[in-house]
């Protein structure tokens, strides 16, 4: 039975979709007006995995994530650009569809655009305003009342004085609303500017009120799960559910997830810190699969700290399946059926349906290359269907291994590898030792074993 941690309630809970049978899921997407960074990856891969996984149980999934293509920050680098705003949002979506299937991510069910839902969101704004939610100022500028809403806060935890106490402290606080901590709905702009025509004049859309319209519009007044990133339980989320059910009279959204934080060196990542990494900045020193391996090793709601030590960990956890497979490249996969037949499947389903212990269903595969190492090649099938479900062990194993090796191996991979075989004998997998050995052999790399330990030479 599938559990989920719900941001909202801060636990674990049996999932219950409101249709039997199918899953309605909103991610919010990118702001497209630069490349995605790590943290973006961290987000498309583990939804990505629970998309997959939801599939593999039997779920008809509609799985939305939406780009906002319409922003100040896009407005504000298409005028550093000297660009047209469509140019560039056009140019980084290329751009994230290029990162996304490089790290193995699949489309999702829709992608729905900002600007492609301009009429709803008037609509919903107007709604607001009549129900007494929202009110337009002088200016042209239209605000949400937070006040008029009892349970905002519920999803962050923050209270209404507190953000009362925030807004207090800075300065340049908005003089046209009625209370500071409002939000906008919408912008007035200048004829000059990117605008559209509103009951309230010539405007765009505030952030908050693109996802309620676009996220309501394609799943329903209440779908099963929203997700996210660790930085958007508030505002962006708070804002949403205020908006939603203000506007609808239905509850919004039954499970909330968020991704964990992604750290670099233990620091917060950042571009004035020199530590922020685009996917592709990435890509070009990693191969896709070992950065995909990184993200998913660890459970999606933990943080995660990016080094060069955790690259190298996931690169050799990922060479330990590899290893395992070689020789076996021609071996019939499992029908469904099949599959959900064997241990090890109901072993990564038991963990899995615990709230996607993605590192947990790796150690049961880890398990399967120890037996595959010890003889039991009828294993093999089963770890390949496993790994398919988390997007993984799709390339071909010798293929792989030479290409992460090069045409010759470096003094470090070697060592490092020497470090797996040890461990092997360690757990008592002579199998993977000798798979160890042998593979560094036909790239060039010969083992001698003595009482002191192991050393190697090049031949």
């Amino acid at each position: 039975m599938l559990s989920i941690y719900n941001t909202l309630t801060r636990k674990k809970e049996v999932f219950k979709p409101v249709e039997d049978g199918k899953v309605s899921m909103y991610v919010c997407g990118m702001t497209v007006y630069d490349y995605c960074h790590l943290g973006h990856a961290r987000v498309l891969v583990a939804f990505d995995v629970i998309t997959r996984y939801l599939r593999s149980a039997g779920y008809d999934v509609n799985y939305i994530r939406n780009i906002t293509d319409i922003d100040d920050k896009i407005l504000r680098r298409a005028d550093e650009n000297g660009e047209d705003f469509e140019a560039l949002t056009e140019r980084f979506i290329t751009a994230m569809h290029e990162d996304e299937a490089r790290l193995g991510v699949l489309s999702p069910t829709a992608e729905p655009r900002a600007t492609a839902y301009i009429d709803e969101i008037i609509a919903m704004v107007s709604t607001l305003i009549k129900k007494g939610h929202a009110y337009a100022a002088e200016n042209g500028d239209v605000y949400y009342s937070v006040t008029s809403f009892d349970n905002y806060g519920a999803l962050s935890g923050k209270n209404l004085d507190e953000l009362l106490d925030g807004a207090s402290s800075r300065t340049n606080v908005e003089t046209d609303k009625k209370d500071s901590r409002d939000f906008a709905l919408w912008k007035r702009a200048d004829e000059s500017d990117v605008h559209w025509d509103s009951p309230w004049g010539k405007g765009r859309p505030g952030w908050h009120i693109e996802c309620s319209a676009m996220s309501t519009c394609c799943l329903g007044h209440t779908f099963d799960i929203h997700g996210g990133g660790p930085d958007l339980p508030f505002p962006h989320h708070e804002n949403e559910i205020a908006q939603s059910e203000a506007a609808t009279g239905h509850k919004y959204v039954n499970t909330w997830m968020h991704a964990g934080a992604v750290r670099v060196d233990n620091e917060k990542m950042s571009k004035s810190l020199g530590n922020f990494f685009t996917i592709r900045e990435i890509l070009d020193q990693y191969h896709p699969e070992v950065v995909r391996f990184f993200l998913i090793s660890s459970h999606y709601r933990s943080a995660i700290n990016y080094s060069e030590d955790s690259l190298k960990e996931a690169k050799a956890g990922l060479d330990r399946f590899y290893q395992c497979l070689q020789g076996h490249e021609s071996t019939e996969g499992l029908t469904g059926d099949m599959l959900k037949q064997s241990a090890s499947y109901q072993q990564f389903c038991q963990v899995m349906d615990d709230d996607f212990n993605v590192r947990e269903a790796i150690a049961v595969m880890f398990g399967l290359v120890k037996d595959i190492n010890n003889g039991d090649v009828a294993k093999v099938a089963e770890l390949k269907a496993l790994a398919g479900l988390l997007g993984i062990l799709s390339e071909d194993p010798t293929s792989f291994l030479q290409a992460q090796s090069s045409s010759a191996l470096s003094a470090e991979y070697i060592e490092t590898q020497i470090a797996a075989r040890v461990q092997a004998k360690l757990d008592k997998d002579y199998g993977l030792s000798d798979n160890i050995r042998d593979a560094l052999k036909e790239q060039g790399v010969e083992l001698m074993d003595s009482r002191e330990g192991t050393t190697w030479k090049r031949i």
